[in-house]
């Protein structure tokens, strides 16, 4: 899921943005967030020149009532309509959810999340959408993991992806721009229409108005908007939608170093709060300089590529990865094994974790997450660590270098109460 560019001194350690060549930007675009009405070029970032590629759908969240003509099992006529409104019997309903293969859905209807349903009589059978469920109740806290996901059951989900909703922290961070940066806007209502949202990385919300991401990303990136509650970027069919906000302040910490990338970490103020939802919820932070025992199962997640170098593919579906956490000294070890040298010395402001063979944090986006359970408290996280860098992919058992939040907790902490926020939102 997550994609490197190493770099130390010459060499320059970093996660970098998304990397395509010109000619397979369309490709790229077309098959992670569907095909765009304008031909975009890519954004490049001058400090390393790479593309930032992957641009997820602009749309509105609506559910909407034009659905297409199917059969349902026994033969007779029905309409696709969205997963959630129709019950077994294959009747339109209000509060049922059914089980959801997410690699082909009911093969009846185009979209996964649309199954062939027979309308009630009293409604007109082109138009047979009624309202959604009800909200789920909202559990009090931060940290709350939905392993099973909300709104909706999965099956088909084999090669790592998330359920949706099973990590309500977890945000993309996307740079916006215009299409055409000679087309003005016609008036304040109107330049939603002529901008495009680029992927820069991930991140997770910490407050509903304040996100944790890595430095490196958002250091020479303007404007700035945050997305959460995403899950599959091709669709805007799930149960609960996602939610934009554009970022109006960025603090990053004053030691933070784009060579090596020390003190990698970043806050964004949002400029307007989150509205916590089933799918949008925050995440704990570790108390400060209280590291994560080594062995200790952890969990990171993103939308980056499925391994490293160009033979990798962007995910559609956010994906998940589980990694141990790996002691400093036996961090700092393997890593002196590399081209990195045997002088190398692991940086106080980084921590580690994977080294299995296949499984490693490139297979995810730089500034996301890493949670780890809380002792006695089922299905609670808190975020030890943000993904920074790494040498090579899960190929030779070498752990990938998080930014160690434990030791970065009281910068955290400085820079949420100087905005007036609450810090214990993500205490537990």
């Amino acid at each position: 899921m997550f994609k490197l560019i190493i770099s130390l001194g010459v060499l320059a350690l970093a996660r970098a943005a998304p990397q395509a060549a010109d000619g397979d930007l369309d490709a790229v675009i077309a098959q992670i967030f569907g095909k765009p009405s304008s031909t975009i070029a890519p954004a490049v970032d001058n400090k390393n020149n790479l593309a930032s590629t992957i641009v997820p759908p602009i749309n509105t969240n609506t559910q909407t009532g034009v659905k297409s003509p199917c059969k349902t099992e026994d033969g007779a006529d029905g309409t696709c309509v969205n997963y959630y409104l129709c019950n077994t019997d294959n009747n339109v309903i209000t509060d049922g959810v059914g089980l959801i293969d997410i690699r082909v859905g009911d093969g009846k209807c185009p979209s996964y999340l649309d199954v062939c349903c027979i309308a009630p009589d009293t409604r007109d059978p082109i138009d047979p959408i009624t309202p959604p469920p009800d909200k789920l109740p909202q559990r009090t806290g931060c940290g709350w993991r939905n392993p099973n996901g909300v709104g909706m059951a999965t099956t088909g989900d084999n090669d790592s992806e998330a359920k949706f909703g099973e990590f309500p922290w977890m945000v993309a961070i996307l740079n916006t721009d215009y299409i055409d940066p000679r087309i003005e806007p016609v008036n304040d209502n109107d330049p939603e229409g002529q901008k495009l949202n680029v992927y820069v990385g991930g991140g997770s919300l910490i407050d509903p108005s304040a996100v944790l991401t890595a430095a490196h990303y958002v250091a020479d990136r303007k404007p700035i908007r945050v997305r959460a509650g995403e899950w599959d970027t091709q669709t805007t069919k799930e149960l609960y939608p996602y939610q934009d906000r554009d970022v109006s302040a960025i603090e990053i910490h004053k030691d933070f170093n784009k060579g090596n990338l020390f003190y990698d970490i970043a806050v964004l103020f949002l400029s307007k709060p989150m509205d916590m939802a089933p799918n949008v919820g925050i995440a704990c932070l570790p108390p400060p300089r209280e590291r994560v025992p080594g062995g200790t199962q952890c969990l990171a997640s993103g939308w980056g590529k499925d391994k490293f170098g160009k033979e990798g593919h962007y995910q559609v579906i956010l994906k998940k990865i589980q990694v141990p956490v790996v002691e400093r000294k036996q961090c700092q070890a393997a890593l002196r094994k590399t081209r990195l040298g045997h002088f190398f010395e692991l940086h106080s402001s980084f921590m580690c974790a994977g080294g299995v063979a296949g499984k490693d944090t490139c297979k995810g986006d730089g500034g996301s997450p890493l949670v780890c359970p809380i002792e006695g408290d089922p299905d609670r996280y808190m975020q030890s660590g943000i993904v920074a860098w790494g040498i090579g992919c899960g190929e030779d058992g070498t752990p990938g270098v998080y930014v160690d939040v434990s030791n970065l907790r009281n910068w955290i902490d400085d820079k949420i109460a100087g905005k007036g926020l609450d810090t214990k939102l993500y205490s537990f």
